[in-house]
């Protein structure tokens, strides 16, 4: 019987196959190269073509699998004299510099990677997990290298929390294409100036309007880098902070009630927080045993429903007149909780009113959100951060 000759599967490979043979019981395939002396040797490094050889060495490389074989390349590299990297192995066409695996096998492996964790593909091909992370970042490295961001006219900027302990990523979207922009670790002022720092000049004087929470580094390197664009504060960041003041008022009313009363009140925390057209029956019932104990509560969840009610309006004149007349409900309610709330909600007029303008959001970031989550379970966790935030921008880079 007739071998087959697998050199013509070795393209544009600058050594010859002198042997192969297949080790049955551990169903491995090996294939022996040697230097094809009609090459002269090239520098791995620069790719300068040598003269002089230092001498020989030999290393396994993994290839693609043959079958259900394991493919071990069994390769005697030259060691060259470089005139200007000094003393290197030289570039057979195989593998990259300093991999020890074939180009095939890496691209296999990045093709795995878009659908299975790098610890399953490992276990797949038989390889170290940190192998495969490797060759996988090394390419979202190159992919992610020369972005080009575009001309984005409207921004939106929000952290996602990645481990506990706050520990954050500054995530930044463009607005009308969906697109992941940049991530950063942390959520201080020089995390999102690095990549205001990235763009042109012309791509910031094309920036209009940015949606962000109240955050003050976010307000600040917003204020520092884009003076002229419009900073948008997210309903739901707002809400979600007049949320919290609901919650110090239940906890004063409940302390201060009598012990009927509290009975009623207990457990009531969620209840208050959620929409009414969210309640159900049970839900209901309780509540409004609620409101007919506690004035406070009572006046507290109008006002809630009544301030949703601000970014209806699209003029600002409108919605401004309608703010100063929530606040002044606020405070004549004589609750004191409201009124630090009332401060806030003044302090930060200007970019709750610019709603009218540019009704944009960061809700948005919360449907990535759950994708990331996905990504972090699917990964059990990613140690490397700067490898996490390639994954995620490589997970919305078609967005």
């Amino acid at each position: 019987m007739s071998e087959v000759n697998i050199t013509p599967l070795l393209f544009n490979c600058q050594s010859k196959v002198v042997d192969q043979y297949v080790v049955l019981d551990k169903k491995v395939l090996n294939v022996v190269l040697m230097p094809d002396e009609r090459y002269a040797p090239i520098c791995s490094r620069c790719r300068t073509i040598c003269k002089k050889v230092h001498s020989y060495t030999d290393r396994d490389i993994r290839d693609l699998n043959v079958f259900e074989y394991r493919t071990n390349i069994v390769c005697c590299y030259r060691k060259v004299r470089c005139p200007k990297c000094g003393i290197t192995v030289e570039d057979i066409g195989l593998t990259e510099p300093g991999v020890r695996i074939t180009k095939r096998l890496a691209e296999y492996i990045v093709i795995l990677c878009h659908f299975m964790a790098i610890t399953d593909v490992a276990r797949h091909l038989g390889l170290d997990w940190k192998t495969v992370k490797e060759v996988h970042k090394k390419y979202l490295l190159y992919k992610f290298s020369n972005e080009n961001f575009g001309k984005p006219r409207v921004l939106v900027v929000d952290e996602i929390a990645i481990h506990k302990g706050h520990k954050y990523l500054t995530v930044i979207i463009d607005w009308d294409t969906k697109k992941v922009l940049w991530m950063g670790k942390d959520r201080r002022v020089d995390s999102i100036k690095r990549f205001y720092n990235l763009l042109s000049d012309e791509q910031k004087k094309g920036i209009e309007a940015i949606a962000m929470d109240m955050w003050k580094p976010f307000i600040k390197a917003t204020l520092d880098c884009l003076p002229n664009a419009c900073i948008v504060f997210d309903q739901f960041h707002i809400l979600n902070t007049f949320g919290k003041i609901i919650d110090k008022i239940r906890v004063a009313e409940y302390m201060a009630a009598s012990k009927e009363d509290k009975e009623i009140i207990k457990g009531s925390r969620f209840l208050l927080l959620k929409n009414s057209e969210n309640l159900q029956d049970e839900e209901k019932s309780k509540l409004n045993k609620i409101l007919a104990i506690n004035k406070n509560i009572t006046t507290t969840l109008i006002l809630k429903d009544l301030l949703k009610k601000l970014w209806s309006h699209r003029h600002t004149d409108k919605a401004k007149e309608f703010l100063e007349y929530w606040c002044q409900l606020a405070i004549d309610s004589g609750i004191k909780y409201l009124k630090s709330f009332v401060k806030m909600l003044k302090k930060h007029a200007h970019g709750i009113l610019s709603h009218c303008k540019y009704p944009i959001h960061t809700s948005i970031i919360e449907g990535f959100n759950n994708k990331i989550k996905v990504i972090k379970r699917k990964a059990y966790g990613f140690n490397d951060i700067e490898y996490f935030i390639l994954v995620v921008k490589e997970a919305f880079f078609s967005n």
